[in-house]
């Protein structure tokens, strides 16, 4: 009976996820001026797709005082799963690579929702994006990047870049830093030589399907002489709970 009602479930899960889906795909081939209506429903988007995977995906309140409304959200970057898991839970707009436009479906729907995107491989676009950030945090968007600069795996990799920092630097907004940790990590954990289907059935068929998304006191960038005293700074903090989470 209770395998009968998984299933069940699942099916459910996956109807609502497709359905969703084909109505944002059709929105986003639209013309719209302003904000685009996937945009609005990239949320709910993102919340469908992780039922349908079937990740119990947790939010830690780790910090102490309350969270700004407007922050720049800094996380690890273990696996393609928070490309949609974050989303899911904050509202942020996204830093992906270039390449995350040619995805099937996906690639459409995430530059229709606003997503912001960078030639990793390209100085010039790398510099670009800085601005691009800093206009869309002083239009009021708070906004989700990884500073390990892709996805390094689930040790923390050796050094943060910088543009997140200097973006709160120049804007006066604080970094918001999540720390990701999946219970089942070899599932999670994005590893050569698998692609994002293969990634995508290891996490739905997973026996621990537990994603950790726990959440820290922000980071006030007056409290830093500059972005780079701060990135020192927030890379410590990672140090740290790489330790306490992973060991």
């Amino acid at each position: 009976m209770q395998l009968l009602l998984r299933l069940i479930r699942k099916f459910v899960a996956w109807f609502d996820f497709l359905l969703v889906t084909a109505l944002v795909y059709v929105l986003s081939w639209l013309p719209w001026r302003g904000t685009h209506p996937v945009a609005r429903l990239f949320k709910l988007w993102c919340r469908t797709f992780v039922r349908a995977l079937d990740v119990d995906l947790r939010v830690h309140q780790k910090h102490r005082r309350r969270l700004p409304k407007r922050y720049i959200l800094i996380a690890n970057h273990p696996s393609a799963f928070e490309d949609i898991g974050i989303p899911a839970v904050f509202d942020v707009v996204s830093l992906a690579k270039l390449q995350v436009q040619d995805w099937f479906i996906a690639g459409r729907i995430a530059k229709a929702a606003g997503t912001l995107f960078v030639d990793r491989d390209d100085p010039e676009s790398r510099q670009q994006i800085i601005e691009t950030m800093v206009e869309a945090v002083n239009a009021g968007r708070n906004i989700a990047l990884y500073p390990e600069g892709g996805c390094k795996g689930r040790r923390l990799f050796k050094e943060f870049k910088s543009g997140a920092f200097e973006v709160s630097m120049r804007t006066g907004v604080p970094i918001l830093p999540v720390f990701l940790h999946y219970e089942a990590q070899d599932d999670f954990e994005w590893q050569p030589p698998y692609r994002l289907p293969h990634k995508l059935w290891h996490m739905v068929t997973t026996v621990n399907n537990r994603a950790n998304f726990y959440v820290h006191d922000p980071l006030d960038p007056k409290d830093y002489p500059d972005k780079y005293a701060m990135k020192a700074a927030a890379y410590e903090l990672y140090v740290q709970w790489d330790a306490r989470y992973l060991d």
